[in-house]
């Protein structure tokens, strides 16, 4: 078989892998008076406050990743190219750029608007369609 016909199923594992971690990080969220802690340590007394958005977080990068390599898989991204910044880039490069630009975004946004950060993740997504579209 050719990586034609086989990255649909290397999609499918990714894409279940993802669901079943969060999954799994919902089915050990705390309870509190009946309804579920959003926000409490996953684990009490852990080295780290591991709550569900912060697992999910970290989940989403793990899932963008493994998006990345299917990706690469399927449709080998060939030759960089050189976008609006004057300097080669593939496209792991740009995912990595969007990340690192995505984190001081919400770096930001805490530091001068607050902890709201819906916003943040809003001007973060377009950030990373126009490196995509543009570096």
């Amino acid at each position: 078989m050719t990586s034609t016909r086989r990255w649909p199923l290397a999609l499918g594992l990714v894409l279940f892998a993802y669901l079943a971690a969060v999954f799994a990080l919902y089915s050990v969220l705390p309870v509190k008076d009946g309804a579920v802690d959003w926000f409490a340590p996953l684990i009490r007394g852990g080295w780290m406050a591991w709550s569900f958005p912060g697992g999910l977080f970290f989940l989403t990068i793990a899932l963008l990743i493994s998006l990345m390599a299917v990706w690469e898989y399927a449709s080998p991204g060939g030759n960089p190219r050189v976008g609006i910044l004057r300097f080669e880039t593939t496209r792991g490069d740009r995912l990595f750029i969007s990340l690192l630009g995505s984190a001081f975004i919400h770096l930001a946004w805490l530091g001068l608007v607050g902890a709201n950060l819906w916003w943040a993740l809003v001007l973060s997504v377009v950030y990373a369609i126009g490196v995509f579209k543009l570096v």
